[in-house]
């Protein structure tokens, strides 16, 4: 047996025996999750509506089924480069094109709960990437940075989306940050519990939405609506999030899960 084979076969092992866990990032999927709201001129997403087909009844007696109405980007969700203009002319940008080997990566997890609870506005910095890679080493090319901010703990739409007068109040990144991890660090993508990838305020940035100008232009990738990151230690999980393989798709609601360790 060859020693890929034999990596395959330890891997099936560890997970039957429990030594590594597997820790679903993903929130339940409904008519009530939240969906993002934009500014009344532009285009929205609609919320999750299903609408049963059949239920073991005269429409199909032996069978259950539903059809579903939904954003690309609803719940816990998969952004491809092309979801940005900055990405639009990228080679194999869309999630029917992307290389399914992207779909596998390591996580960084670096924790800002403490900060995000105490300033719902709080930013990650450079110097805050930079201060974690001093204690936990450097950041791996290809490797997803997972912004752990417990946001996903909220309950209701209001408090999720947590909006005012001047728009969301949601965590996130500086531009500088961005560009640290996508032209620095050659990162696979960011992840976030918010329901974007993006700051709540970061209409006014500059450049405006720098998670999705930034990243989708380098032809990074998005996950946003996460959960349970603080299941994960800094480093040492491996994600799998593979979008639904949606023809010129920008994005898919997707499952994420997460290998970690179980000690």
């Amino acid at each position: 047996m060859s020693s890929a084979a034999d990596l395959l076969a330890q891997l099936v092992d560890q997970l039957s025996q429990g030594s590594i866990r597997v820790v679903d990032l993903t929130q339940p999927l409904s008519p009530d999750t939240p969906v993002i709201d934009l500014p009344p001129i532009f285009g929205q997403s609609p919320p999750l509506t299903v609408e049963r087909i059949s239920y073991y009844d005269e429409p199909g007696p032996m069978w259950y089924w539903n059809t579903l109405r939904l954003g690309e980007h609803t719940g816990t969700h998969f952004d491809a480069p092309v979801h940005w203009i900055t990405g639009r002319n990228l080679p194999n940008n869309t999630t029917d094109m992307l290389p399914v080997r992207q779909f596998v990566a390591p996580a960084c997890v670096v924790d800002v709960s403490a900060q995000s609870a105490a300033a719902a506005d709080f930013l990650l910095t450079r110097e805050h990437l930079q201060a974690w890679e001093a204690e936990h080493g450097r950041i791996p090319v290809g490797a997803w940075l997972l912004l752990r901010s417990d946001w996903s703990k909220r309950t209701g739409r209001e408090a999720f989306l947590n909006a005012d007068a001047n728009g969301a109040h949601t965590p996130g990144f500086e531009p500088d940050a961005l560009r640290f991890l996508a032209q620095e660090r050659d990162v696979r993508g960011v992840g976030v519990e918010t329901v974007g990838t993006d700051a709540g305020q970061a209409g006014g940035f500059d450049p405006p939405f720098p998670a999705h100008n930034i990243m989708h232009g380098a032809g990074k990738l998005g996950l946003a609506s996460l959960c349970n990151l603080d299941q994960l230690p800094p480093t040492g999980a491996v994600i799998i999030a593979a979008p639904l393989k949606i023809v010129q798709g920008s994005g898919s609601p997707v499952r994420v899960l997460a290998l970690v360790p179980a000690n």
